[in-house]
């Protein structure tokens, strides 16, 4: 497996380890009334904690761009092309990825944006590589 892939392999568990940990976040799992709530029809949510929201937007911020990740990775997989544009711009996302996590669950505003930026001038620098 190429190291374009394992990016693409670790940015999967990665998200879906957010998704988990957002989910267990809101039904506050630990305790014995959101596990009850967890392993449930989940018909009546609990009230949402600021933190809970941020696990919540940082999963989906995360999802939706392992999309975007995922598909340039694979075109550049499936079509050969081995630009150094790609393999840094998927490096950048992926690491910015992980700041990003952090400091969104922190819940600092602006440098959240500029991390976010960050991953995006990898996409980019992926994107302008298959070009």
């Amino acid at each position: 497996m190429t190291h374009l892939l394992s990016l693409v392999v670790c940015m999967a568990g990665i998200s879906w380890l957010l998704l988990l940990a957002a989910s267990l976040i809101r039904a506050q799992a630990w305790t014995p009334a959101g596990m009850r709530y967890a392993m449930g029809n989940r018909d009546q949510a609990p009230a949402d904690t600021a933190f809970a929201g941020r696990a919540e937007r940082t999963a989906r911020n995360t999802l939706e761009n392992f999309v975007l990740f995922a598909a340039l990775a694979l075109v550049a997989h499936v079509s050969g092309v081995q630009s150094p544009r790609i393999a840094q711009g998927a490096e950048l996302f992926f690491w910015s990825r992980l700041v990003f996590i952090a400091v969104y669950y922190l819940g600092i505003p602006y440098l959240r944006t500029l991390v976010w930026g960050v991953g995006v001038v990898g996409l980019g620098m992926m994107a302008s590589a298959l070009a």
